[in-house]
């Protein structure tokens, strides 16, 4: 097998256009979706606004011994007997881009799974969208559209994928400028090298990274047992086991080992990483990206 995970039928010719074409239609809905996902953890976003260096007002607060007399609003201290400072609001991260993995191994959905990983990929997108758009963001997707700031961000996205959905791979990273964010959903089943050198690339460009890993459950317990053939959905390379539940624990052990050193790799370069498998709702890797997003991590994080 290519990959640790990769376990999908392999998508080739007529049948991938087909497939191309049913999940445009079902944009849509993903949008619908997304926005019900969205809902049910906007009571706890309050934006990433916070004190710094920007040029807009923020908010006034009383001075306290020690900070600079230059920020002192004369004006607004001459009301009552207290004086008080003129807070900006921080304006380092200038754009946030969304992107959710469209490879064809991302198609899969065991029986245990509530959906595909490409659905639940798409939804965390449209949703964090939604949720980018009330605070002011703006908001991009590589190869599909320039950043924008308007309270319909999540629907114009899903109306560019419609017509403009790039093919499987990393997306373009040229126009990610310094202190702009990135949000990177999907399975990451690469070579694990492939991936740390994209991400370090990416770093080294001064971007702020956020990866949510997708699994489905299968691809976590390895359920299978007796004789099974396995394909490679990206290079159609096959593996068959006589005995499939004699590679179980083998299997286990390697995925586990690779999901852990990703996450570490990406915790040293300041990047956050969540995984998710999908039989777990949506909203916990939403919440938990928020929390990262905000730069206050949540105690709730999404699990497999």
């Amino acid at each position: 097998m290519a990959a640790i995970g990769r376990i999908t039928d392999a998508v080739t010719g007529g049948e991938a256009l087909h497939r191309a074409r049913q999940r445009a239609a079902l944009l849509p809905d993903l949008l619908v979706e997304a926005r019900r996902v969205s809902a049910s953890v906007a009571t706890g976003w309050h934006g990433r606004r916070r004190r710094g260096t920007g040029e807009n007002f923020w908010q006034f607060r009383p001075f306290v011994d020690g900070e600079q007399v230059s920020r002192i609003d004369w004006r607004r201290s001459a009301r009552d007997d207290n004086v008080y400072l003129r807070d900006r609001e921080w304006e380092a991260a200038q754009t946030v881009w969304l992107w959710a993995d469209p490879s064809p191994s991302m198609l899969y959905q065991s029986g245990a799974g509530l959906v595909s990983k490409e659905s639940r990929a798409l939804v965390l997108v449209l949703a964090l969208a939604e949720l980018l758009a009330r605070s002011g963001e703006r908001i991009g997707y590589p190869d599909v559209m320039a950043p924008v700031s308007a309270r319909n961000a999540a629907e114009r996205i899903a109306a560019a994928l419609q017509t403009n959905r790039p093919a499987g791979g990393f997306p373009a990273t040229a126009r990610l400028k310094r202190f702009s964010e990135i949000v990177l959903v999907g399975d990451f089943l690469d070579p694990i090298d492939e991936l740390t050198e994209r991400i370090d690339l990416l770093a080294r460009q001064g971007v702020r990274g956020h990866i949510v890993q997708i699994a489905d459950p299968a691809e976590v317990a390895f359920p299978y047992s007796g004789r099974t053939e396995f394909q490679d959905p990206e290079t159609g390379a096959k593996l068959t086991a006589g005995r499939a539940e004699a590679l179980r624990d083998l299997y286990r052990d390697a995925f586990e080992a690779r999901r852990q050193y990703f996450g570490e790799h990406c915790r040293r370069l300041g990047w956050s990483h969540v995984f998710h498998a999908t039989d777990r709702l949506a909203s916990e890797p939403l919440v938990a990206v928020h929390g990262h997003l905000s730069g206050q991590p949540q105690s709730m994080k999404a699990r497999a």
